[in-house]
């Protein structure tokens, strides 16, 4: 199943894993995978919620691997993923990358994430050579920075030492989220809710390899975007005082990148979400730099379920 792939070309230490999960003590440690013949890596992921594979990580880890298959100057211009099973983070996961096309200036790859012989996540991925051409950009709404606004950690570290959002996150990523009552953010439109949260890696990103900040913004872009999608029937995870009654789940993502950017300087989510219905929600949302440079798109749709009480007996 494995297609052919071009003379490899040179793979970054940040990228190199051992066979083995080690401690997680800054994001490159998220983004690690050994290989382990011609097209197959395998990574381990941490749990985004009990037992489940956190699918911001399996994203992030198979555009890894669909990079270290690409030659060296062709930079990921979009990704387009599903998730269909939930993955167990007590277990390694293999990706498999087919190499679809090699063409002139684009290339293009799918990746199968495999766990106990069967799929749980599908991603096809666009990698482009540079080119000049007219600019232009929404601009980045007028909201507050980053400084002063609530770290939402304490919060999460409420579930336990087991709570991986409350521990380890905190070593791997900043974040703050701006809270919705605030004066000054952008009016609502009738039936939409939206969401604005600042993001970045915890630690400093290597300098000369862009293919790591694009996947630790894939990793990022999974955080918030199912929750915004749901925020018509419960507030954010940082504002509960109560156990959350969703069951939350990604569905499918898709991720457009636009311009140059880095993951571990402060970059502002802009979220919002259209429509629920199904037991689906939408969400939608843009990457800005701080000095208002419109650097990715995103938008994923996400099961959506009211939990059901545990039936007596």
């Amino acid at each position: 199943m494995t297609a052919a792939t071009p003379p490899k070309p040179d793979t970054p230490d940040a990228f190199v894993s051992p066979a083995e999960p080690t401690e997680i003590r800054g994001f490159v440690d998220l983004l690690r995978l050994d290989e382990i013949d011609q097209g197959l890596f395998r990574g381990w992921c941490h749990a985004g919620a009990p037992l489940r594979a956190f699918g911001g990580q399996v994203a992030a880890q198979a555009l890894v691997a669909a990079g270290r298959t690409v030659s060296t100057g062709r930079l990921v211009h979009s990704l387009h993923g599903y998730f269909m099973r939930p993955g167990d983070p007590r277990r390694p996961l293999v990706y498999e990358v087919d190499a679809l096309r090699d063409g002139g200036s684009y290339t293009t790859r799918r990746v199968t994430a495999i766990q106990g012989g069967e799929a749980v996540f599908t991603l096809s991925a666009s990698f482009k050579t540079p080119e000049e051409s007219p600019d232009r950009q929404r601009e980045i709404p007028d909201l507050p920075g980053p400084e002063g606004l609530p770290d939402p950690y304490a919060a999460w570290a409420a579930g336990g030492p087991e709570n991986y959002w409350g521990t380890t996150g905190k070593l791997t990523l900043d974040m703050r989220i701006i809270p919705r009552d605030r004066p000054g953010l952008p009016v609502e439109l009738p039936g939409v809710v939206q969401q604005f949260v600042w993001l970045k890696s915890a630690q400093p990103l290597p300098d000369d390899e862009p293919l790591m900040h694009v996947c630790a913004l894939a990793y990022l872009s999974d955080l918030t975007l199912a929750s915004t999608a749901a925020l018509h029937l419960q507030v954010p995870r940082a504002e509960r005082t109560e156990p959350s009654q969703i069951n939350l789940a990604s569905l499918d993502h898709a991720m457009w990148f636009h311009r140059p950017f880095r993951a571990d300087e402060w970059l502002l989510f802009a979220q919002r979400s259209p429509s629920s219905s199904d037991g689906r929600g939408l969400a939608q949302g843009e990457f800005y730099t701080r000095d208002g440079r419109l650097v990715a798109s995103v938008v994923q749709e996400a099961l959506i379920r009211e939990r059901r009480p545990k039936a007596q007996g």
